[in-house]
């Protein structure tokens, strides 16, 4: 079969989609990147918010109009959520519930695959990567959480905590290793939570990852403050583990984030990003915060911006607050108005660009080794043909950059040598 994968939302989602991309290609059946090409259409759907369960139910009608005839599966938290009556008005064929994620590509197969193995079955299991840009891979480590923080319908869709084995996921990393890959980014609901249902943590994880596989490069998702243990900042002596995290903060007033049920006052974050700042140089920390909380006063809203000013964020995704019903926080008195809530969500936005773009300064005379995507070629102004690659710095700077040769999936010792349209620019130190 031809298999067409789409995803909204988190990388847990991406990395869904990648584990379906490496299975349905072992399998036989061959990836393709155009819908319209697809005997089978997969979307990993979201409802972090009403806007992503809008966005989730308008690229399913689109996936529709773009091919009838192709046969629509979805999986993901919108589904999970959603009447099957509104998912039968739209067209889908097969609902996968997120606790059958691991069966997705079996179900489907089951479902609408032709007995007789396609041609493509001869294609390499790694043909699946190159349509997913190789270059990275995103690895589900968990799904689930023991968490309820009062704002969040994820962990209503996703459901208790389960772990992976690490035997499981060094076994994928080698994989992905042996057909060139050259980071993972370790993924889940809950990251921080690894191995709570199987006695073992994400320390161990990672050590294991360190000694038993070769990865030039280890990155996190999103993890909550509250879940490092004391030696865990030990593990970013290794220099293959990338100077970066995603730490969500959610609100800068304390009295908020109780409301939020959240287990990490501002005085610990901060305590927190001080001893990784201090133990590892150039270490950048990204962040979520919600604007527009249940209750948040405009004086709370001032604290907020005050300590998230303090912080120098590399990045901050601002979310506009959004109700969902199944949380507590939907059922909070003294709801914001939503133009007051869109109002601050602009204001976070321009303090954080104003912060990431501090920090893009900062890096600039310094050299770097930078992972490179897919590029393509452009002319310049004198008629030349070069290439343009965008990559990544250990700490997750985004840095464009201009060669003669095509620099995808190297990793490359680079100057950096200025900021333009919101991304560093650099100049390659070729070998």
């Amino acid at each position: 079969m031809q298999i067409h994968l789409s995803a909204l939302g988190c990388r847990l989602n991406e990395a869904e989609l990648e584990q379906w991309a490496s299975a349905f290609a072992k399998a036989g059946d061959q990836i393709v990147t155009d819908a319209d090409n697809a005997d089978v259409l997969v979307m990993n759907t979201c409802a972090v918010t009403r806007e992503a369960v809008r966005k989730s139910r308008q690229k399913i009608q689109r996936l529709q109009r773009e091919n009838p005839l192709a046969k629509l599966v979805v999986s993901g938290c919108y589904s999970e959520l959603s009447e099957g009556t509104e998912l039968a008005e739209l067209g889908v064929d097969l609902v996968v519930p997120n606790a059958r994620k691991d069966e997705l590509v079996s179900m489907t197969r089951e479902a609408f695959a032709n007995p007789q193995m396609p041609q493509s079955a001869t294609l390499p299991a790694e043909a699946a990567l190159f349509t997913r840009n190789r270059h990275r891979a995103f690895i589900k480590i968990q799904d689930g959480c023991r968490y309820r923080c009062t704002f969040c319908i994820v962990t209503v869709a996703r459901g208790a905590e389960r772990s992976r084995t690490i035997s499981d996921i060094v076994e994928e990393v080698r994989e992905l290793q042996a057909n060139e890959v050259q980071e993972v980014v370790l993924t889940g609901v809950h990251v921080g939570g690894f191995g709570s249902d199987l006695d073992t943590d994400l320390d161990a994880l990672v050590k294991a990852l360190l000694n038993d596989t070769d990865i030039p490069r280890i990155r996190f998702a999103s993890v909550e403050p509250w879940d490092l243990s004391e030696g865990f900042i030990d593990l970013f002596d290794n220099p293959r583990v990338q100077p970066h995290m995603h730490l969500p903060l959610q609100s800068g007033s304390d009295t908020v984030l109780r409301r939020m049920a959240r287990r990490c006052k501002t005085a610990d974050f901060a305590a927190l990003t001080n001893s990784l700042r201090s133990r590892v140089p150039h270490f950048n920390i990204t962040t979520d915060i919600i604007a527009g909380f249940p209750g948040e006063t405009e004086a709370e809203w001032e604290e907020s911006m005050r300590f998230i000013e303090t912080q120098q964020f590399g990045h901050i995704h601002a979310f506009t607050y959004s109700e969902r019903e199944g949380t507590k926080a939907a059922g909070l008195p003294d709801s914001v108005p939503l133009n007051v809530r869109q109002a601050r969500s602009r204001q976070l936005h321009v303090l954080g660009e104003s912060l990431k773009l501090s920090q893009q300064q900062a890096a600039v005379g310094q050299s770097m080794d930078v992972l490179y995507e897919r590029g393509k070629q452009i002319e310049t102004d004198d008629g030349t043909l070069v290439w343009q690659h965008q990559g990544y710095t250990p700490n997750y700077q985004r840095v464009v950059v201009r060669s003669t040769t095509n620099l995808a999936n190297c990793i490359l010792s680079t100057q950096l040598t200025g900021v333009e349209n919101n991304k560093l620019t650099g100049t390659v130190e070729l070998l």
